[in-house]
């Protein structure tokens, strides 16, 4: 099944993981939606500066940002209600997966890259 996937902290940077996700997630037919304030297109595919930007539903959300970030963003992550979240490593912040959780929003913290690769996505 092909998802619209948010990639929180997406990078133009082939060395970060989030760049390597976003080109996994389209090799595996997936549709992403990169979110990066400093970009306008990241892998061909236009940038969103906003997760308020976002007025499309969304299955998964992909966090790449660290938890002080991520946790200014809860109310958008309610907002925007995709099935779940992945806190990559790194990322994690309990007191947003609680929110996210008390919203009805699976959360898995687990590298999304992994998730790909072993058929767990």
């Amino acid at each position: 099944m092909t998802e619209r996937v948010v990639i929180l902290g997406a990078s133009p940077k082939r060395e970060r993981y989030s760049n390597k996700a976003q080109r996994l997630l389209m090799e595996m037919g997936h549709t992403v939606i990169p979110v990066n304030p400093g970009q306008t297109e990241i892998e061909g595919v236009e940038a969103t500066r906003n997760l308020s930007d976002i007025q499309i539903p969304v299955d998964t959300v992909t966090i790449y940002v660290n938890a002080e970030v991520s946790l200014k963003l809860q109310d958008d992550l309610v907002r925007l209600a995709p099935r779940r979240v992945v806190f990559n490593p790194g990322s994690e912040s309990p007191i947003l997966a609680g929110a996210l959780n008390d919203h009805g929003i699976e959360v898995l913290e687990a590298c999304t890259l992994v998730l790909l690769r072993t058929g767990q996505w």
